[in-house]
């Protein structure tokens, strides 16, 4: 059975020309810019179609344009596919759009909410303040662990995105965020440091939050027609009273996007589209679940497939082998001895990550012995992390129902928990 999941971009997948395909091709695109450019009482159409980039990027701007494109797409999407997703979720601003899109929050209200979160953004940290740096390559326990030791009151530094297994993002003062990148090349880890105008989700967004607040209040919200997963927490909305308290916790907390990720899947998700300007959404899941099949509504090729796909009924089976993978990274780790997770918790998991890649370019069914590695990969992981037994049987219960493999592996969850009991 196909279960599908849409996903909604944040700030920093805007481009010029964004939406000019749907505007002019489907007349219901044509009308999402429309009311847009209503709501909004400028010229929005314009500016996504045409610049300048200055204008664009300006943070006010920036998120109404990406709200409308992405409502636009979401609205051809339904007129094209007239499939409903189970389940919806956004990076950031994308949140917005996914109660948008789910019919918690009015259009017109949603345009003029995210131009005000944008502005109130942008006044938060003064221009040179703040800054904020993707960090690839490292784990984010190691991440986090650095930025704990180089902040200081004046000059702070902490984790606000935890975007997949080996990417998370970084921000506080530029001085915090500078002694992070040195310590975290040492470590191996990979720096850039991104073009924003403000450093988005820590603390010094508070002013921000607490303007944002004020002008959710004056609204009213419905519960949402289909579950949104919510960046703080990575669960599920309940009821649309909840949105005033999520969206502005959002603003100053990390959005936990693999924990949003690991939620899709570990609810069934099999096709993930992201609707909305750009891939950087489906990009990261493609790295991080390769067993489920990702999609981009704004790329032409991935919407021929998508279309194949969902007119043949033809679904990619949960694999062993990446659902071991799945379940070692969302495991909380309660080891901080580097050594141990090194030897117990990297290495085994890269190992896994090879055999994984060689078997997917060659088309090859994961041997039973190759199923087994993967699972003693797991178990090495557990044990590092100190996971408790109950999680374990919890962890290796969700395996084996998920991919349907209980009867290749008769005895091995009871006589792996009788070993670790004794």
């Amino acid at each position: 059975m196909r279960k599908i999941a849409l996903v909604f971009p944040g700030q920093g997948s805007q481009y010029s020309g964004m939406g000019k395909f749907l505007y002019e091709n489907y007349p219901i695109a044509k009308k999402t810019f429309e009311e847009a450019n209503i709501a909004l009482g400028y010229d929005l159409t314009s500016l996504c179609f045409e610049g300048p980039d200055t204008e664009l990027q300006k943070t006010e701007f920036t998120q109404p344009a990406i709200l409308t494109c992405s409502i636009a797409a979401y609205r051809v999407y339904m007129q094209e596919f007239n499939i409903s997703p189970h389940f919806m979720a956004g990076h950031s601003l994308g949140e917005i759009t996914a109660l948008t899109a789910s019919g918690a929050i009015p259009f017109s209200a949603a345009v003029q909410i995210v131009s005000k979160r944008g502005h109130f953004m942008q006044e938060a940290a003064a221009v040179g303040i703040g800054t904020m740096s993707a960090v690839s390559r490292i784990n984010p326990f190691d991440v986090e662990r650095i930025c704990n030791e180089v902040s200081t009151e004046k000059q702070f530094v902490t984790i606000s995105n935890y975007n997949t297994p080996d990417q998370t993002v970084i921000a506080g003062h530029v001085g915090g965020v500078e002694a992070a990148e040195r310590k975290l090349v040492e470590l191996g880890a990979d720096i850039i440091r991104l073009k924003v105008s403000a450093p988005f989700h820590c603390s010094l967004m508070n002013t921000a939050a607490f303007n944002l607040e004020q002008e959710l209040m004056k609204m009213e919200y419905s519960d949402p027609e289909i579950p949104v997963i919510a960046n703080h927490n990575a669960l599920p909305y309940i009821g649309g009273s909840r949105i005033v308290q999520a969206l502005t916790t959002q603003m100053t907390e990390p959005i936990k996007w693999n924990d949003t990720m690991q939620f899709l899947k570990n609810q069934g998700i099999n096709i993930v589209v992201e609707v909305g300007p750009g891939t950087v959404l489906r990009n990261m899941m493609k790295r991080t679940l390769s067993d489920i099949q990702s999609f981009s509504f704004d790329k032409e090729e991935d919407w021929r497939e998508l279309k194949n796909l969902l007119s043949s009924g033809q679904l990619v089976h949960p694999c062993f082998i990446s659902r071991c993978l799945a379940i070692a990274v969302c495991t909380r780790n309660r080891n901080w001895n580097q050594d141990e997770y090194q030897r117990g918790v990297i290495e085994p998991y890269r190992r896994i990550q090879t055999m994984l890649a060689e078997i997917e370019q060659i088309e090859q069914t994961p041997t039973l012995e190759q199923k087994q590695a993967a699972l003693d990969m797991l178990r090495l992981v557990f044990e590092t992390k100190m996971t408790s037994i109950e999680e374990q049987q919890e962890r290796f219960e969700q395996l084996f129902e998920e991919t349907n493999s209980r009867d290749q592996f008769p005895d091995f969850q009871v006589n792996t928990l009788k070993q670790m009991i004794t």
